[in-house]
This record gives structure tokens, sequence and C-alpha cells, in this order.
């Protein structure tokens, strides 16, 4: 068995996992705003309060893996990334602290305060989540030793910005179409009002996207060119992105969140087969690139670690649904409620 070529792609479904379940609340932590309503803010923030926590199990879990699988991809984007992973942090903490804090005072003040707090940090990490991205498909420069040779300003280039802002755009529609599998009656309707003008926003953004990688990183479509068959994966790309306008038509919550999150796992596929086997593409020198096979833990070690994947990912998986299945149906506020 090809165990590199099998961590890589569990690391991706780590990541893509994290995508699909952190990016609806991030989503929803961006849209806070543009309600006022003190009572249907708190619906949102009860929407996701239960389930939140868990989901950045994910990142941390991917994290882990990273570390485990391919420790020298781990000590590059950590230290190459040292301070936008710091403002990463920073502001998923913030938002944590905004969930549990918001509802402990009923001074309005208090609460746009940490509103606004909750909105900044959500959007922020998701800008900084397709910034990392963004830069990972373009390339980073790395010296001899795979160690980082850029600055942090030089991160921020036109295309992963870019790609930042395709990122918080999916992430908003993402929120919205979950947000309206939680609410009803007048709120549902004004969440309602907002997804389509969202899926035309991410598809214009993804749009951009596809075509600046068409121009400036050809090498992402290679193995599309080279491997005709794998060009299903855009069709069906495509095919669940024009389902979810139709499903919200129809409203069935249920298929179209399942549809929105097909596509954070489709594009998360597109993804992994433009970068394979690399990890870390170097530019300008791709011979100092990082990929599955020179910068991974010895073959025994992959070994071990498999075994021990496969009991404890049905484990979280398991946890997972049980939370949401626990969880189901539409929001309640009460007393007790954030």
């Amino acid at each position: 068995m090809d165990y590199n070529m099998l961590w890589f792609v569990l690391v991706g479904i780590l990541f893509a996992g994290y995508a699909m379940l952190d990016g609806f609340d991030l989503g929803v932590g961006a849209l806070i705003l543009r309600i006022d309503d003190d009572h249907e803010r708190r619906v949102f923030y009860n929407a996701i309060g239960p389930v939140w926590d868990g989901n950045e199990v994910w990142l941390v879990t991917g994290g882990g893996a990273l570390f485990a699988a391919f420790p020298p991809v781990y000590a590059t984007v950590f230290s190459g990334f040292y301070m936008a992973f710091m403002l990463l942090l920073f502001a998923l903490i913030f938002r944590a602290v905004a969930i549990e804090f918001r509802s402990k005072e009923p001074w309005p003040w208090w609460r746009r305060w940490w509103d606004r707090g909750f909105c900044a940090g959500s959007t922020t990490a998701s800008l900084l989540i397709g910034v990392a991205m963004g830069n990972i498909v373009w390339g980073i420069p790395l010296d001899a030793n795979g160690e980082f040779a850029g600055t942090f300003l030089g991160l921020l280039h036109p295309y992963a910005l870019l790609m930042g802002v395709t990122t918080v755009v999916l992430f908003m529609m993402h929120g919205a179409i979950y947000l309206h599998l939680k609410t009803e009656g007048t709120l549902q309707a004004k969440v309602r009002s907002w997804i389509n003008p969202l899926i035309i926003a991410f598809i214009v953004c993804f749009a951009l996207t596809t075509l600046a990688t068409l121009l400036y990183v050809p090498r992402m479509v290679r193995i599309l060119q080279a491997q005709p068959a794998l060009f299903g994966v855009v069709v069906a790309l495509v095919l669940v992105v024009a389902n979810l306008p139709r499903e919200i038509h129809r409203n069935r919550d249920a298929a179209a969140f399942v549809s929105s999150c097909l596509t954070m796992l489709l594009l998360m596929a597109l993804f992994g087969l433009g970068m394979f086997p690399h990890l870390v593409y170097s530019v300008p020198d791709p011979a100092h690139s990082l990929t599955a096979y020179n910068a991974s833990s010895t073959g025994k070690t992959l070994k071990i670690m498999s075994i021990i994947a496969a009991i404890g990912v049905p484990i979280v998986l398991a946890y997972t649904i049980s939370v949401y299945y626990i969880f189901r149906g539409k929001v309640k506020v009460g007393k007790d409620s954030y």
C-alpha cells in the first residue's frame, strides 16, 4: 500500500471536513451584522452554539495529522505562515469569546460590541484561510533546506487575496444555507433572500479564481489534461452548485445544505488533485518543493498511524453525526440560550 498517498488523502479529508463544518459557522459570523434585532441575532448564535467548538476539532486533528505524517511540511508552513497563523488563532479565539460572553449581560452596547467582534473574527479567519490556500496553490519561496525564504507581506499577493475573498463568500453562502435550515418564519424568509445573491457572488469569485489559475498556475490543471476522466469532478461541482438554488426554491433545506457541503468537498478534491504529490510547491525553484514522498515520516510510522486512524476516524465521525442528530430541527431560544 502507498501510505504516502493515503496520508496525503487523509490529511486532505480532515481539512475538507473542517471547511464543511466550521465553514458554515464562520459564514454565520460574517452574516451576523446583516440583522439588527437582538432576538434574531440570538437565533443565529444558537444555531451554531451546540456545534461550533466540535467543528474546530477537525482543524486541530488535521494539524496533528500533518505534523505526524509530514513533519517537514508542518515545520515549513507553520514557521513561514507564523504571523498569518497567529492572526488566525487570535480571530478564532476572539470569536469563541464573543459567543460565550455576548449574552452574559443585557446591555445593548455590550451585545453590539461582541456582535462586531464575532463578525470581525469570523470574516478575518475566513479570509486568512483562503489566503493560506491561495499561497499553497501559487507556491511559496523555499530554500534548499525546505525552509521558508519569503516575507509576510509577500504572502499578500493578488492571487492569494482573490482566493481569500472567494473563501469568505463561499463560507457566507454555506452559512446562509445552514441558517435557512435552522430558522423559520420571517427570519427564514429574510435569510432566504440572501442565498441566491451569495450563490451568484460565489460563482463570480470562483470563475475569476479559476481564470486566474488557468492563466498563472497552469500546473494545477495538468492532471485533468493527463487524465480526462477526472474532469468528472469538475462536472459534478458544476451540477452541485447549480442544484443549490433549485433545492432552496423547493424548500428542501437539508438537501440544499448537503449540496453546499458537497460543493466544498469537491472544491477540496480539485485542490488535492491539482497539488498532488506536492504539499508545498516551491517558487521560483520547484526542485525545493516538499512532496508526500520527500517530506513524510518513515513508512513504519505511516503504517502505525493508519491503524490508529482506522480506529479513531470512525469514532470522530460517529461523535459528529450524533451531535448533529441530537441538535437537529429548528432553533428555539430560551432563557438559558446564548
